[in-house]
């Protein structure tokens, strides 16, 4: 679904209609849709927004039977069943924002101006640095922040400025260093290729945090790729075969001596509104459908073209994460993973925390209310 460009109304008194027009597309508003809107205090609760009033419950012949225009954007409206009421046609413009107050994502490649993804820790403890943080997070899917503080707590505490930690059977974080023998690849030195984490997971953690508390191992280095740049370049490719990866589930399977997680869902990811949102990828976790001969090769293809795609230099971004780095990247949109090392060069040492994406989304909507007043 496309964003709405521009939005206009009209108040047709004459008719006993409200028009809106969208992207040029003149619309008729129905009355149950109007009806269910109302925006008096006896109706709607003036503090929570809250209705008082069960609108499932109306009939489905309403009609309007009476407008009144106040103003251009105001109107006064009456109903069939009797309702009368005041309403602000402006309140209708989030019915028509598919991004709900957030920035629209941008995708970006490799050879992208690393300078924009970078913040510093210090600023997000103000409302305006914190507003340009989250926004460069929902428009790229990654930050980096800079001069962190380089001990467990401040991993928390940068998670908690965003949102709410999420507590997984990992625990409530957990810290990325060689473990021979250990429950996850994630805690060998063996690389990582480009990955969604927790794709056996229902939700998936929306957002990873990573801290770089130590890197003396010289290697180890990180990578980071947006899927929706990869995901552009498959569709014009294989259509077929991207079509098949949005629309037949998979299964993903964790399991460890305390649990034993298992998800199925599509490898690519899209929102209520048909947008992509990302994808749910990891080789180490899933199993191949089972399909007829000419459709299991069509998956298979378009999944391996994904993931050469992902680990492409056009696409994937390799760095060092420094000591006092934090970065914070959106799970599914941008995969992460790291080139192998040699834990006897010294020690590597990560501490990572989730949190869910709605989170930082809400604070930037609440925020840019506030810094204007409203």
């Amino acid at each position: 679904m496309q964003q709405v460009q521009t939005l206009n109304y009209r108040i047709d008194e004459q008719q006993a209609r409200v028009l809106a027009s969208i992207d040029g597309k003149e619309i008729s508003l129905p009355a149950l849709w109007l009806r269910e809107r109302c925006q008096d205090t006896e109706n709607v609760d003036k503090t929570t927004k809250h209705r008082l009033f069960d609108p499932h419950q109306l009939d489905t012949d309403l009609a309007l039977t009476r407008v009144e225009k106040r103003s251009e954007l105001r109107a006064s409206l009456t109903f069939s069943d009797g309702y009368s009421g005041e309403y602000d046609l402006s309140e209708f413009n989030a019915d028509f924002d598919h991004l709900d107050g957030a920035p629209a994502p941008r995708p970006w490649k490799s050879d992208i101006d690393k300078s924009v993804f970078h913040v510093d820790y210090h600023s997000l403890h103000s409302d305006k640095g914190l507003i340009a943080g989250i926004e460069k997070f929902l428009t790229y899917g990654v930050i980096i922040v800079d001069n962190v503080p380089q001990n467990l707590e401040a991993t928390i505490e940068v998670a908690e400025i965003f949102g709410h930690v999420r507590e997984t059977n990992f625990g409530k974080s957990f810290e990325v260093y060689s473990r021979p023998n250990s429950s996850d690849l994630a805690y060998r030195s063996v690389p990582l290729g480009p990955h969604t984490d927790n794709p056996y997971r229902d939700p998936m953690p929306g957002i990873q945090l990573l801290h770089c508390l130590q890197n003396q191992a010289g290697e180890g280095l990180s990578t980071l790729v947006d899927s929706l740049s990869v995901l552009e370049q498959l569709k014009k490719e294989q259509p077929e075969g991207y079509k098949m990866l949005s629309e037949v589930p998979v299964r993903f399977r964790h399991f460890d001596s305390e649990v034993d997680l298992v998800e199925r869902r599509t490898i690519i990811e899209s929102d209520a509104t048909g947008k992509v949102t990302g994808i749910a990828y990891s080789p180490r976790l899933d199993n191949l459908p089972l399909l007829s001969d000419d459709d299991l090769i069509t998956f298979h293809n378009a999944r391996k073209r994904l993931g050469q795609l992902l680990s492409s230099p056009e696409f994937e971004w390799r760095f060092c994460l420094q000591p006092g780095q934090l970065q914070m990247f959106h799970n599914t949109r941008v995969l992460h993973g790291r080139t192998g090392f040699d834990p006897n060069k010294g020690l590597r040492h990560l501490h990572g925390a989730y949190i869910d994406y709605d989170a930082p989304k809400g604070r930037y909507k609440l925020l840019k209310q506030k810094m204007s007043g409203q």
